[in-house]
This record gives structure tokens, sequence and C-alpha cells, in this order.
């Protein structure tokens, strides 16, 4: 009478049946042959600071949009005139902001790329949105008062300086001659309504 011989410690299971787990596995691990994608996820992480600049820009492709309907069209004009650039650009801001707020609804939130020095789970930092928030109505303000150059280095230079610009001077000088390039070639060349202010009031070409 033949004494019944061990199966082997690795053996592999029979069919229909289920390999205990280890002794030694740790608490909550998925079960051998259990791909560990097939765990259950948390929903969709959604920040703050994303839904915010996402809002503000929708919001401003829609103030865009309706300012331009404020500005005056000769009756002789037989161009696109002047409201047309205003309405393309706030259309493209109106688009983009909506497709910016779904996909960070949906969860589809920006990632740093290889090698990039940033913390994505570091908090929004709501002092930079606000002084950035406070440039732009600066901006806005001192259009009529100021002219465009002034109101437009304001912009682009304090802009670049809140986000880290250094040395603050080159900022302000690259900043003054962005905004004098823009006012030659949208104020002086295609004729659209950019004030220069009064310290440019005497050039003429640099009227729209």
């Amino acid at each position: 009478m033949s004494a019944d011989v061990p199966e082997p410690a690795d053996a592999v299971p029979r069919p229909g049946t289920t390999q205990a787990p280890a002794a030694d596995a740790p608490v909550g691990a998925p079960a051998a042959g259990v791909p560990a994608d097939d765990t259950p996820t948390a929903g969709p992480r959604r920040r703050p600071g994303e839904l915010v600049v996402a809002g503000t820009v929708a919001a401003l492709g829609v103030f865009v949009l309706v300012d331009a309907g404020s500005i005056v069209v000769p009756g002789s004009a037989s161009t696109l005139g002047p409201r047309a650039f205003p309405y393309l650009v706030g259309g493209m801001l109106l688009v983009a902001g909506l497709g910016l707020l779904v996909a960070v609804w949906r969860g589809r939130l920006g990632r740093p790329e290889e090698g990039e020095d940033v913390d994505p789970d570091a908090p929004t930092d709501w002092r930079t949105v606000g002084l950035l928030a406070a440039l732009l109505l600066a901006h806005v303000y001192t259009i009529n008062l100021l002219g465009w150059p002034v109101a437009a280095t304001v912009l682009f230079a304090g802009g670049a300086i809140v986000l880290g610009a250094r040395p603050w001077w080159r900022a302000i000088v690259l900043g003054a001659l962005l905004a004098l390039l823009v006012q030659v070639v949208f104020g002086g060349l295609l004729g659209l309504s950019l004030p220069p202010g009064p310290l440019l009031e005497g050039v003429t070409w640099l009227r729209g």
C-alpha cells in the first residue's frame, strides 16, 4: 500500500481553486494574480486655483464681447471695422475659458513637465493672483487717462515683475518697448482706436 506523497510548496494550483495570500502579505494588498491597476481609485480631484483661472478667462471673454459692442463704427466704413478684432479675441477667450472649466471639472488637471521644479500639491498663491488681477484692472482704467503705451507698460512690466522677472528695470524697458510696438502696429498702421495719451499726444503717426 503506497503512502500519499505531499505536493511541493511551489506546485501550480489546480483549476477551480483559489490560492491563499501569503502570510507576510501586507493588509489591503491585491490578491495574487489580480493586476494592481484594478484597485479602486478616488474620484477626480479639482483644484480651486485652476477653476478660478478658467472662470476668469471665460468672464474676460464675456466682458470683451460686451464691451466691443460699444465701439462706435463710422457709417461709411466698408471694411471689417474696429469691432472685428475685439469680437475675435473675446470669442476665443470665452471658448478657451469654457473648455478649461469643463476639463478641470472632469479632473483633467495640469501636470508639471519632467524635471520641472514644481510641487503639484502646493496651495494656490493667492497673493500673486490678486496682484495680477489688480494690474489688469489698473490697465483697464488707466488707458483713457494715461494712454495705451503707459497703461500697457504697467500691465506688461508689472506682470513680469510679479511673476519673478529680474532685474525689475529690464522688465520695465521691455514692457515699454512692447507697448510702443503694439501702439505703432494697431494704432498707427491699422488705424485702431488706441489713445497715445498726454505724453505722446503730438506724435501723429501713433494715433488711430
